[in-house]
């Protein structure tokens, strides 16, 4: 994401400054894609994001947007899976694929009203986190339905709740 706002040479200045802070061994273009890596990094390299380039709410969205996009679990997911009831039933499943932490639940699907609510429990990451999983959120649940979705987060834990609760309409 980061090179594509920012070129090759943003992708330098955020690996020049996790270096400063003492991660050298974070180098993106090496990174793996079906390998899990700490919580801690990816939280890491949101704060630095938010330093180096000041992005706001919106742009981590549409940072987690444009992981769903790239993501090879993602992309397998959906190659099987192209009805919310199936999603529904898969998805806590593929969280694990991408997360080793926290546990996703649909609480409620709702096709007549058009939304879907769903839960993350015990994720107690960085509040940046919370923008990106709403990003991603948005964008699976689009690949599904093919049309334009908004997401909430209604439930935080950074704002005192026991879990992370997302309404995502259409």
């Amino acid at each position: 994401y980061i090179l594509l706002k920012k070129g090759k040479e943003g992708l330098e200045k955020l690996e020049n400054e996790l270096e400063r802070l003492g991660y050298s061994n974070i180098k993106y273009k090496e990174l793996e894609s079906m390998k899990l890596y700490p919580i801690g990094y990816e939280a890491l390299t949101l704060l630095v994001i938010k330093k180096l380039f000041n992005f706001d709410r919106k742009e981590f969205v549409k940072m987690g947007e444009f992981n769903s996009k790239v993501s090879l679990i993602v992309k397998l997911f959906m190659k099987y899976f192209v009805s919310l009831e199936l999603m529904s039933k898969q998805a806590p499943k593929f969280w694990r694929e991408y997360y080793s932490r926290g546990d996703l639940k649909i609480i409620e699907l709702n096709n007549e009203k058009k939304y879907i609510i769903v839960r993350v429990e015990n994720f107690h990451h960085h509040p940046l986190h919370c923008p990106t999983v709403e990003g991603y959120l948005i964008s699976i649940i689009k690949m599904v339905l093919g049309k334009s979705v908004t997401c909430q987060e209604t439930k935080c834990v950074h704002k005192g709740d026991d879990y992370h609760e997302f309404l995502v309409k259409w």
